[in-house]
Formats: C-alpha cells, structure tokens, sequence
C-alpha cells in the first residue's frame, strides 16, 4: 500500500510540474507585456496552438496559467493580475461574476467538450457505458478511478454525475484517486498507475499513450460549457484583440482538431 501511495503521489507530482502555477502570471502581468490568461487545464494543447498562430499574425504574446477551474476562480479571487478567464464549466464563472471580478459584456459561452472513459493503450478493458455497469469489476483488486477532485473541478464533477445517473456511483466512490485537476487524472492513467480514468475527450486525444474505451451519454450530466471572459481589473488592449482572435475560423481548427465543439 505504501509503494501505491508513493507512484501516485510521484505521478501527481510530475504533472504538476507540467501544469505550472499563477506565478509568472503574476510576474508577467506586472510587466503589461503579455496578455495573461487563466485557463483550464483541459485547455492546453489547443489554446497554446491558438496562442502561438496569434504571435504569429500580430507579434503579441501571451503567457497561459493551467489549472483546474476551481483553483483559477479562487486565485481571481484572491487578486491575481490577469487579463482572461476560460473556465471549463459555467459555474466557476458564475462564481467570478458574482463577486464583480469579470466585464459581464465580455463573457461568452466558447467551447463544448465531451467526458469518456480511458484505459491504457495497451489495455484490454472492454466496457459499454450504460446503466449499471461493471465498471469497479474492471478496476480488479486494487485498482484506482482516477479522476478530477469531484467536489470541485469540472472534469471532477461532470464524471461524478455521470456515475450517478447511471447507477455506478456507489460501487466505485471508494476506489476513485482523485486528482488536482483532468490533466493530472490523465497522467495516472498514462503513467500506468491507475487502469481507468475519466477525462475530457480532448484530453484523451492529446495522449496517445492512452485509449477511449468509451464515451458517457450527453444526458447522464449537465451539458459541458466553457465560458471566456476578460477580468475586471484588465486594462491590456490586446486582451480582447486576443479574445477576438479565438472567435476567428483561424483559430477554430486549434480546437476542433482536439475534440472540442466551437460554439456560435
């Protein structure tokens, strides 16, 4: 159990070296040179992809803070300088707005998303995700769900619901290893130390080390959501050049090719 807890403990620890923290957003933001965005961790690929053609085209920068939408909420909160919030679910915005921390004419519901299941890729798990299915017989003796915290992360909270609905809740909460944010949920299924996890489907995709093994019905929890929005506080002019940026059909193949849907 010992040896168990330690994989896990180094395989949440080398994803959040890989996530990074607010710091330099700080430091950036301070600076003006930048626009500083807080984003949902499940937004990475596609949004550096997108950030990296928008230097490109105009010769501005960004610098991006990865984390999970609760912790983004909280650190806005807490006074953190940025320009940008992309929240994966519309309550952590609701959140922000609530407290006048947001430029409530700049807010806009920008993407969907999808939850699944995963495995490893050399996994022979084979499951149809329906009403009551044997989803802890698949995790064997002792393995671990892994998943986003499901009290208050996105990732977390739609794969909890999603487990109600269909019954299954009960006979794996026991069994889930939660983590800090989707990406560090994603990683203990990468890193072979958990045999199943939920994430979003565009995490899924940017990992071939992992498989889908299947997707959960749109019905068995609330619909996915990320709302963007520019903060309060921002005062950089490139912070809505950027946000219309990411609403041009330039930047919509950075998202469509992960598995995001681009909402009108």
């Amino acid at each position: 159990m010992l040896g168990t807890r330690r994989a896990f403990t180094s395989a949440l620890a080398a994803a959040a070296l890989v996530m990074g923290s607010g710091g330099f957003a700080h430091k950036a933001a301070a600076q003006g040179k930048y626009v500083v965005i807080l984003a949902a961790a499940s937004l990475k690929n596609a949004l550096d992809e997108a950030s990296a053609a928008w230097t490109r085209q105009t010769g501005k920068t960004t610098r991006i803070s990865y984390a999970a939408s609760s912790a983004l909420a909280r650190q806005i909160e807490g006074g953190i300088p940025a320009d940008l919030f992309i929240s994966a679910d519309v309550p952590w915005m609701d959140y922000v707005a609530e407290r006048k921390l947001i430029k409530p004419a700049s807010r806009s519901n920008f993407l969907g998303n999808e939850i699944v299941l995963i495995a490893g890729k050399a996994s022979r798990i084979d499951l149809k995700i329906d009403k009551g299915f044997n989803l802890r017989g698949a995790l064997g003796n002792d393995g671990r769900l892994a998943m986003a915290n499901v009290d208050a992360v996105p990732a977390g909270k739609y794969g909890k619901a999603a487990l109600e609905f269909l019954g299954v809740w009960p006979s794996v909460s026991d069994r889930v290893a939660q983590a800090e944010n989707v990406r560090m949920a994603l990683t203990l299924v990468s890193r072979g130390e958990a045999p199943l996890g939920i994430v979003y489907k565009t995490d899924a995709a940017s990992d071939p080390a992992v498989r889908i093994v299947g997707a959960f019905p749109a019905a068995s929890h609330p619909a996915i959501i990320y709302p963007m929005a520019l903060l309060a506080s921002s005062s950089n002019p490139d912070a809505q050049a950027f946000v219309d940026f990411l609403k041009t059909p330039a930047a919509q193949p950075f998202f469509e090719k992960q598995g995001f849907t681009v909402l009108k």
